[in-house]
């Protein structure tokens, strides 16, 4: 696998890169560039709603509210998704979930030695029904958790976020409720989609973007430090 960003392949912050041609997507004229680049994240989300088969009958919770939860939230409703509720330590990041299109958003601990019992009841009463799928864009062992025990007997728990190389979860108590468990690394052919997404409107990402840098040494290293 070749990936920009990923040693020994160069990262594509230049002027210009050696791209190959079939692999290049020609934006339409009503995406802008700022859109464009981000079908990088947004091919994230819509990965992981090809492989949990997101569909008009799955309500989704989504652990994690950072940059991919967001984008998985956005992922999901395009796929049709008719009710996501979204899971996050931080109420700023909370807060725009809501504004992009969270059913109900829910706080939890950042302890994670506490029972997960109570906020897993929390998170099943704000869904209202069962919980389908679960996206963990975190990758943390209380996240898993969570996800595992909300989801209903037959769904699915996705694993996004990669923050672990081990993790201890229930996974026997899972399986015996027929939970299956899969993941996702990266993407793979989400580009002609994601384009389509943000062509028809059915995506609108610019609420993601929030700052802008020139391209110069200078303002780089600004944009890493913010």
């Amino acid at each position: 696998m070749k990936f920009f960003g990923s040693p020994p392949t160069n990262g594509s912050l230049a002027n210009k890169v050696v791209h190959p041609a079939n692999l290049c997507f020609k934006l339409p004229d009503n995406v802008s560039l700022e859109e464009g680049a981000m079908c990088e994240p947004l091919s994230v989300g819509v990965h992981a709603c090809r492989r949990a088969q997101i569909g008009p009958e799955t309500n989704v919770l989504i652990m994690g509210a950072g940059p991919i939860g967001l984008i998985t939230l956005l992922a999901s409703r395009a796929f049709g998704a008719p009710r996501v509720v979204i899971v996050d330590v931080d109420d700023r990041r909370l807060s725009i979930a809501k504004n992009l299109g969270a059913d109900e958003i829910i706080h939890v601990s950042t302890n994670i030695q506490v029972d997960v019992d109570e906020e897993v009841i929390k998170i099943q009463n704000a869904m209202g029904s069962g919980i389908d799928v679960s996206f963990d864009c975190v990758g943390y062992n209380k996240t898993m958790t969570t996800a595992l025990n909300a989801t209903q007997s037959g769904g699915k728990v996705c694993l996004i976020g990669l923050a672990l190389t081990e993790m201890t979860v229930p996974l026997t108590p899972s399986a015996a409720r027929e939970v299956d468990v899969i993941g996702i690394f990266r993407y793979r052919n989400t580009w002609p989609l994601c384009i389509e997404f943000l062509k028809t409107g059915k995506i609108d990402v610019k609420p993601l973007i929030t700052h802008r840098f020139r391209f110069s040494q200078e303002e780089v290293e600004q944009a890493f430090r913010d």
